[in-house]
């Protein structure tokens, strides 16, 4: 049974940090690419960042970029997603995701196969 469990969440202040972290079991973590989305109220899910198998090749969204990081550790089965300078508007639920093997990290949200069950992030002003 494949599980996805995010955790790290919580409420932080405007300019503040956060780190997510999320832990896969029950597939073969190495050879998929991984990825976090964020669903706010009202929202459609967005996709915020993704990571090849080897970590070397990551995609950012435009709405993120320079202030989250990407990062995987094949060892301990985890991806991390690293938020600083947070704004309000990040706040959503944070949902990370395992891709078809064989998927690049550019690949849509249709090639994304397994879910986690998502960690809520509140950036108060």
């Amino acid at each position: 049974q494949v599980q996805l469990v995010e955790s790290g969440g919580g409420l932080v202040q405007a300019g503040g940090s956060l780190r997510l972290s999320c832990a896969a079991s029950g597939l073969a973590f190495s050879t998929r690419a991984m990825g976090w989305f964020r669903q706010a109220p009202g929202k459609e899910r967005e996709r915020v960042a993704a990571i090849n198998r080897s970590g070397a090749s990551t995609y950012y969204a435009d709405s993120v970029k320079g202030r989250f990081t990407i990062s995987r550790d094949n060892a301990k089965n985890t991806v991390y997603l690293q938020m600083i300078s947070l704004k309000p508007e990040d706040t959503a639920v944070y949902l990370c995701a395992a891709m078809r093997p064989g998927a690049g990290v550019h690949s849509g949200t249709a090639n994304y196969e397994y879910w986690g069950q998502g960690a809520q992030v509140t950036v108060s002003s």
